[in-house]
């Protein structure tokens, strides 16, 4: 079993669960940012913009670099491979249960439904 520094899925699950913080990480995926670009698609002040970077930062998540007054911000993917690695635990749990479950299913279909009972005397007609 992989084991994992608690300190760090903490840090990196907290920068992970906040949706605009997972939206910004999806537009480093494409490429380099600013932190103004980064911020626009939100309409939020570059200082709230800054307290969700600084959070993506504390994780490893990306990395910033400062070019003259300019901050452009980068996707640094790796510490999301021990989350990828924490959660696999889980997956292989969810992926036997239904795995089970469409074993039972196929073995349902796979079952004629039995034969219709006659019916009972004196109901015919009824």
């Amino acid at each position: 079993m992989v084991e994992h520094d608690s300190q760090t899925l903490d840090t990196i699950f907290h920068a992970l669960g906040d949706a605009t913080r997972r939206a910004m990480l999806g537009d480093l995926a494409v490429g380099e940012r600013t932190v103004s670009e980064l911020a626009a698609p939100f309409a939020m002040s570059l200082a709230a913009a800054s307290k969700h970077i600084k959070v993506l930062e504390a994780a490893g998540l990306i990395r910033r670099d400062v070019r003259g007054r300019t901050h452009v911000c980068s996707l640094e993917a790796a510490p999301m491979m021990s989350a990828d690695q924490w959660l696999g635990i889980y997956r292989r749990f969810w992926t036997g249960r239904l795995d089970t479950l469409e074993q039972l299913l196929r073995a349902k279909d796979a079952t004629p439904p039995p034969p219709p009972k006659p019916p009972l005397p004196g109901k015919e007609g009824e």
